[in-house]
């Protein structure tokens, strides 16, 4: 194999290496994060503002239909009041209206206390939902936000890493088809270095030592492979 197209793949090498660190950076940067975090609390704050929005609306319902029960009950027994107080009744008539009042008013203090309940239980719950709708509206805009970072970190990345591929493409135009090939195979199983420069005696990627004979052997393979890692070997 020529030495320049083992050459070739140092630099092929070298490209592939930046486009990795760049394709890590891509998935690493601090506002990515920060983000998954934000949109994992608006997940929660969400949730809990639909639930607790649920209970409001069915509250606010029990709290209408016990209000118009009230009413209802306040007129019947207006009504029933000015039917007594107007006299004109029999002794026994007169006893039937008045304990048809007092029943009334019985019903009007229980459904007074009713209301009051579901009316002391509606404000604390307009208050929760309130502070749920703030916090939810800050974390969307929190999260609109830092998309706009990650595009644009994004955006450069890209950039970067199109002009990574374009010069990637002219490094290995000259390289053996076969020889990338192989060179490919490597990088997936060799934790992206495929071949190393033979240094004093040193592989540079598994950085071990190989002796006089063992650097013999290795320029024996085609390409010249690394004896102790297998990576071809730029002598």
């Amino acid at each position: 194999m020529e030495i320049t197209g083992l050459a070739d793949l140092l630099d092929l090498q070298d490209v592939d290496l930046a486009i990795d660190r760049l394709l890590h950076q891509r998935q690493t940067i601090p506002e990515l994060a920060a983000f998954q975090e934000i949109t994992a609390r608006l997940e929660l704050v969400e949730a809990e503002h639909d639930r607790l929005s649920t209970e409001l609306r069915s509250l606010e319902r029990d709290a209408d239909k016990a209000e118009g029960e009230l009413e209802l009950i306040e007129i019947k027994l207006k009504e029933s009041e000015t039917r007594l107080y107007a006299g004109g009744m029999s002794g026994r008539e007169t006893e039937q209206k008045r304990l048809e009042v007092q029943s009334l008013r019985g019903q009007q203090g229980t459904m007074e206390e009713r209301v009051l309940g579901v009316l002391d239980r509606l404000d604390p719950l307009r208050e929760q939902v309130g502070i749920l709708t703030r916090d939810k509206e800050g974390l969307v805009e929190e999260a609109r936000r830092l998309e706009q970072l990650i595009s644009a970190a994004w955006q450069d990345i890209d950039g970067q890493i199109a002009r990574l591929e374009a010069a990637k493409m002219g490094i290995a135009a000259p390289i053996p088809s076969g020889l990338v090939k192989l060179y490919d195979q490597l990088r997936r199983t060799k934790e992206g270095i495929a071949v190393g420069r033979l240094d004093g005696g040193v592989c540079g990627g598994c950085h071990l030592a190989l002796s006089r004979p063992e650097q013999i052997e290795a320029a024996e393979w085609d390409p010249p492979r690394c004896i102790h890692c297998m990576r071809i070997l730029v002598l």
